[in-house]
């Protein structure tokens, strides 16, 4: 699991990442909204720990444009226990607030909670434009009609799928989507997007599921034309 710690205190910042590691998460950091913005563009990230009181924009601001974008748990830091406070980060979508000062145990152990809700609560269903995957059935369908994928083509539309507004390179994509399974090269992706795009596109040509952004990779349209 990949955690990203977004605190403009640099002892805070070391501290919760040692003993996170000790946990055997991966963590990222950032000292600031925008850094921590373009990590979590960047990375595939499961759990946010966010500081409120940020030195260039407001943790109520980053958590907000991480919510439009992402049903990730989003963990508040503060040195406010008011209730209009908490109330407020809670509506703009933070799962849990952790007073300052802390303590590294309680911390991991809501990082634990919130995790666990979300992957219990995970929706089985993606539905985007004219697509539903359903997890559990494993199945596709466009317009409520069946669609066939290998295995290999579902891991990577389904992967595209929850993680809508991040834009995937070949490599993370293949890590992602098959992990250490995966033994073949990079530019594989390619031929199986290409495959993909036969599947599901009106026009594979000029795919409005699938984009390619250029220099960078794929990422996951919203169906629109």
């Amino acid at each position: 699991m990949n955690i990203l710690i977004i605190d403009d205190e640099k002892m805070i910042r070391e501290s919760v990442t040692a003993f996170l590691a000790r946990q055997n998460y991966s963590c990222f950091s950032a000292s600031n909204g925008a850094e921590g913005l373009l990590l979590f563009e960047k990375e595939k990230i499961d759990c946010v720990i966010l500081d409120l009181m940020l030195p260039d924009r407001s943790g109520e601001e980053i958590c907000r444009i991480i919510r439009a974008q992402s049903e990730v748990p989003i963990i508040m830091l503060t040195a406010k226990n008011l209730e209009r406070d908490l109330l407020n980060g809670f509506s703009l979508g933070a799962d849990d607030y952790v007073v300052k000062p802390f303590s590294l145990k309680e911390l991991s152990a809501r990082v634990a909670a919130v995790l666990h809700r979300w992957q219990k609560n995970a929706p089985a269903k993606q539905r985007i434009g004219e697509l539903e995957m359903d997890e559990e059935a494993h199945t596709l369908l466009k317009n409520g009609v069946p669609i066939d994928l290998t295995q290999a083509e579902w891991n990577i539309l389904s992967t595209l799928m929850k993680n809508r507004q991040r834009v995937f390179t070949r490599d993370e994509l293949i890590d992602a989507a098959f992990g250490m399974a995966y033994d073949g090269f990079d530019r594989a992706i390619d031929t199986h997007i290409k495959n993909l795009r036969k599947k599901i596109e009106e026009d594979s040509r000029n795919p409005v599921y699938i984009l390619t952004v250029y220099g960078l990779g794929y990422r996951m349209g919203g169906g629109g034309a």
